[in-house]
């Protein structure tokens, strides 16, 4: 009877504790679960208290973390009203109008860039208004907190597949609308950075780039004597014809891939590409201030049937040790660039060089990128090496990351989450004047 009874009272303790377990675990859950799906209408929680509801009701009212009441109502008030449909639901076409309403916020470039590619991340469907608006609300709370985009929940790098508003990653693989024109002042202030090697490969790396920067410098005799306009257009039209290889190598390669292993890049493959064609215009630009030789010409083809085949072999073997690779010599590239522009910047007045970088720049630098009816060689100069700036993090940052990552420079998940918190900043703004203009 003893044990019995201790039995029983032991299995009356085991009920209560796991009684107490699970209410725990589940007003934990409740405190902190972000629910992507609309659990009830939003129309019908806009009373003041909506946001503030227990988050025990048996309601289910979402958790609004950041949209109070009266900026829910407005968006709300605006999705309705851009619902052409009046299906309660936003399409491509319903958000081109949405956005153009905030002109403020978004250029019509802007606005056709993004309804293509709301579209096509949706398969050509549409989003639940009460969806979007929980997709506004988890943008605004990233954004308050300070979650990057590859931190927090709305996005990341290869890790999360989908996004709050149901989109995929497939507008990657042949969306890409990167150019490097258009650059602001703050984008022309490159900061010379470097990454140190941490493994054995990274190591080697920038020992091979090391290697190659004190050979080729020794051959041109760069640092002997001053530096002149010959010196510099020599220098950058030999290293641009050099410099367009990997991008197309890895595009290649990785496109075979995708091809034998039927599978997704992410869009890395139409990164490459523009890497490669970016460079070739470096090297277009440049031949407008000089014709080569055909000596020089001839030097070219040898340095891109031997440098061509060592790093097709070199990607085929390790794509990381690539990436690193090219990261390190986009670091060399910087620092060149930087130093062209201080000598021209301390030329003497009347100098070759002072009269050189006040040169107009080549129309087709001009319209590439976008230097404007006045841009000058000097201004040549500041793209170019902001261009090698970009190549140089980029090339960094997917040295070894994993197959599946999506193209860094265009994750619609990563551009959609922009644009959710570009479109609540505006409504925020506009309701914040409107409440200061009545009170």
């Amino acid at each position: 009877g003893r044990i019995e009874l201790a039995q029983r009272q032991q299995q009356q303790q085991q009920r209560a504790l796991a009684s107490t377990t699970k209410n725990l675990v589940k007003t934990h859950w409740k405190q902190t679960q972000i629910s992507y799906q609309p659990r009830r209408a939003l129309s019908t929680a806009l009373s003041p208290t909506a946001a503030e509801e227990d988050p025990s009701s048996e309601r289910g009212a979402p958790l609004f973390r950041a949209l109070t009441p009266s900026v829910r109502a407005a968006v709300i008030s605006d999705l309705r009203s851009v619902d052409a449909a009046s299906d309660g639901r936003i399409g491509s076409d319903d958000l081109a109008r949405l956005l153009r309403k905030h002109g403020d916020a978004f250029s019509d470039a802007e606005v056709v860039e993004l309804s293509e590619l709301f579209y096509t991340s949706l398969g050509a469907s549409s989003v639940d208004v009460d969806r979007f608006v929980e997709a506004l609300d988890a943008a605004a709370a990233a954004e308050e907190k300070g979650d990057g985009a590859e931190d927090g929940p709305l996005a990341g790098k290869g890790k999360f597949k989908t996004h709050p508003l149901g989109i995929g990653t497939c507008a990657s693989e042949f969306l890409y609308a990167k150019t490097h024109g258009k650059y602001s002042k703050e984008d022309l202030n490159i900061e010379l950075t470097h990454v140190p090697p941490n493994s054995l490969s990274d190591k080697s790396a920038l020992f091979a780039v090391k290697c190659v920067r004190m050979v080729f410098d020794t051959a041109t005799m760069w640092n002997l004597g001053s530096i002149t306009k010959e010196k510099i257009l020599n220098r950058a039209i030999f290293l641009e014809t050099i410099a367009a290889i990997p991008g197309m190598v890895a595009a290649i390669i990785r496109h075979f891939r995708s091809l034998r292993n039927m599978a997704r890049d992410g869009g890395m493959l139409n990164m490459f590409l523009e890497e490669a064609n970016n460079e070739r215009m470096h090297l277009l630009t440049f031949i407008r201030m000089k014709e080569p030789g055909y000596l020089f010409r001839a030097a070219v083809v040898g340095a891109q049937f031997g440098f061509g085949n060592f790093f097709l072999a070199a990607y085929m073997i390790s794509p990381k040790w690539c990436h690193r690779f090219v990261g390190y010599i986009e670091e060399e590239a910087c620092h060149t660039y930087t130093t062209i522009l201080d000598e021209m910047d301390d030329a003497p007045p009347g100098s070759e060089l002072a009269a050189w970088k006040d040169e107009a720049a080549p129309k087709i630098a001009k319209a590439y990128w976008h230097l404007g009816e006045r841009g000058t060689v000097h201004d040549v100069m500041k793209a170019v090496r902001a261009d090698e700036a970009e190549h140089r993090d980029v090339n960094h940052a997917v040295s070894g990351v994993p197959e599946d990552t999506v193209n860094p420079l265009y994750d619609p998940r990563v551009k959609l989450d922009t644009m959710l918190k570009r479109y609540v900043e505006d409504i925020m703004d506009k309701e914040a004047t409107k409440q200061a203009s009545t009170a």
